[in-house]
């Protein structure tokens, strides 16, 4: 399961970021490639994405967690049905904010992500199909995608911390 966690010292108040980060109407201003959110309740929204080639893509997340005195978000995108499904088997997005000296704020970025196929579970014995499927080609779309889902990862994680930064500072 490829796990990405990047963090970044904001120049700006933990509340202030807060703020932002809690609203999902404001991923569009420091979410990479997000250029509108739709259907925000207090569970769940949908993000609508351009993607690298200009096509317009919708992603449906559910917020799992709000934990306003740890600052920590966490949500989850629905991967079943969707087109994300042919490379996700899962994914869930956490940030948490934390105090940095002089009144700047640590933010923390982690996006995990398991990828169809046997294996994208640690418990999985190898050489055994992952319940639901995993077969050659899902096992060797585990084993070589993992490297570049966990470099887009990096890049996507980096371009949103720079965003937050762009618009907090």
């Amino acid at each position: 399961m490829p796990t990405t966690t990047r963090t970044r010292t904001i120049d700006a108040p933990a509340a202030q970021i807060w703020e932002i980060v809690r609203d999902p109407h404001h991923l569009p201003r420091w979410w990479p490639r997000v250029t509108r959110v739709e259907g925000v309740d207090e569970h769940a929204f949908t993000e609508v994405m351009r993607s690298e080639r200009g096509r317009i893509v919708r992603a449906d997340f559910r917020l799992l967690r709000c934990d306003e005195s740890e600052m920590r978000l966490i949500w989850a995108q629905q991967i079943e049905g969707t087109p994300f499904a042919t490379v996700l088997e899962s994914a869930e997005t956490e940030l948490r904010l934390g105090a940095a000296d002089g009144g700047a704020t640590e933010v923390s970025i982690t996006l995990h992500q398991t990828l169809p196929g046997w294996l994208s579970s640690p418990a999985q014995a190898p050489g055994r199909p992952a319940a639901g499927g995993g077969g050659l080609l899902s096992r060797s779309l585990a084993r070589l995608g993992s490297p570049m889902v966990r470099r887009a990862a990096v890049r996507t994680l980096d371009e949103a911390l720079e965003g937050l930064a762009q618009i907090a500072g």
